[in-house]
C-alpha cells in the first residue's frame, strides 16, 4: 500500500503556565485505503495527533511527511498538508460558519484558489454525495445534529483530501443518525478515501476498523489489528477502555468473536440446527 502520511518522532507540548507534554515522540505511518480507529480516554493525545496531522499545530520536534516529502514550517507546505489531510471536528458548530450550506461547502475550495467552475463541481459533488442538495440554501444553524455532521463531512470532502480525520463523529447522534454516518463512511472508503476516526465507541471500532491505534497519557501504546488490540484486556483496562460487547458475549458462549450481531445470530441458529 502507498504511504500517505508519516510521523517520525513527532512530539508536541502546550504552553500553559508550565509546559505540558501533550504528545510524546510518536512514530506512525498511515497508508492508502486504510480504515483506522483511534482509541483512548479524554486527554490521551488523540486530538493533538489529529491537529498535527492536519497542520493546525506545528510539531515541537520530529518530522511529518506527506507522501514521502517532509513538511516544514513554511505556510505553503502546511497548506499542502491541510489540503491533503482533512479534519472533521467533533462539534460541527465549531466548523460551520457560513450563512448557507452551499456557501459553507464552497468555502474550502474557494480558499484553495480554484477556478469558479471547479468550485461549483466540487460543491455539487459534495452536496449530492452527502444527500444535502435539498438543504443547500438553508442555514446550518437550522439543521439537525445529523445533518450538521453531514455538512461538516461535505465541507472537508469538497477539498478532495487523500486522508479524512473525524473526531468523535457519532457523538450526540441517535441510532438512525449513527447508522447513516457509518453508511457514509463505508461509501467514502469504497471510493478510495483513507479514514481515521477518533472514537470512544469500542463496538464501532471492532466492527468497522481494520487497524486500531490506542493512545494513553500522550503516547501511542498500541498499533495493531482490532483482533490483537481487543484481546489485550490488561492494556484496555490501563487505558480506560473495555472489550466490545460482542467480545464479552462470545467469551461467555465460548465461541469465535463475530463482527456484528447478525453473525452472532447466524452462528447460534447454525449450532441449533446441527
Amino acid at each position: 500500500m502507498k504511504e500517505l502520511l508519516a510521523f517520525e518522532q513527532v512530539s508536541y507540548h502546550y504552553d500553559s503556565g508550565g509546559e505540558r507534554e501533550a504528545l510524546f515522540p510518536l512514530s506512525v505511518r498511515l497508508y492508502e485505503g486504510e480504515k483506522i480507529a483511534v482509541l483512548g480516554s479524554n486527554g490521551a493525545g488523540k486530538s493533538t495527533f489529529f491537529l498535527l496531522a492536519n497542520g493546525v499545530l506545528t510539531p515541537r520536534s520530529g518530522t511529518i511527511r506527506l507522501c514521502g516529502e517532509a513538511i516544514g514550517k513554511k505556510e505553503k507546505q502546511r497548506m499542502q498538508l491541510r489540503r491533503s489531510v482533512g479534519l472533521v471536528f467533533q462539534d460541527p458548530d465549531v466548523q460551520l460558519l457560513a450563512g448557507t450550506v452551499e456557501e459553507e461547502i464552497s468555502f474550502g475550495p474557494i480558499n484553495l484558489g480554484l477556478p469558479e467552475e471547479e468550485v461549483r463541481r466540487r460543491v455539487e459533488m459534495a452536496l449530492s454525495y452527502l444527500g444535502l442538495t435539498a438543504h443547500r440554501s438553508r442555514g446550518p444553524q437550522y439543521l439537525s445534529g445529523g445533518e450538521k455532521r453531514r455538512v461538516a463531512i461535505a465541507d472537508v470532502l469538497a477539498m478532495e483530501p487523500q486522508v479524512m480525520l473525524l473526531d468523535e463523529p457519532s457523538s450526540n447522534l441517535d441510532p438512525a443518525g449513527r447508522q447513516r454516518l457509518e453508511d457514509t463512511l463505508d461509501d467514502l472508503h469504497q471510493k478510495g478515501m483513507t479514514l481515521v476516526i477518533a472514537t470512544h465507541d469500542v463496538d464501532f471500532a471492532w466492527r468497522w476498523a481494520d487497524r486500531v491505534l490506542v493512545f494513553h497519557d500522550g503516547q501511542l501504546v498500541r498499533d495493531d489489528t482490532p483482533e490483537a488490540v481487543f484481546a489485550e484486556e490488561e492494556l484496555l483496562c490501563r487505558c480506560g477502555l473495555e472489550q466490545p460487547l460482542l467480545w464479552r458475549v462470545a467469551k461467555a458462549l465460548n465461541i469465535p468473536v463475530p463482527k456484528c450481531p447478525e453473525e452472532l445470530a447466524n452462528d447460534q441458529i447454525g449450532r441449533k440446527t446441527e
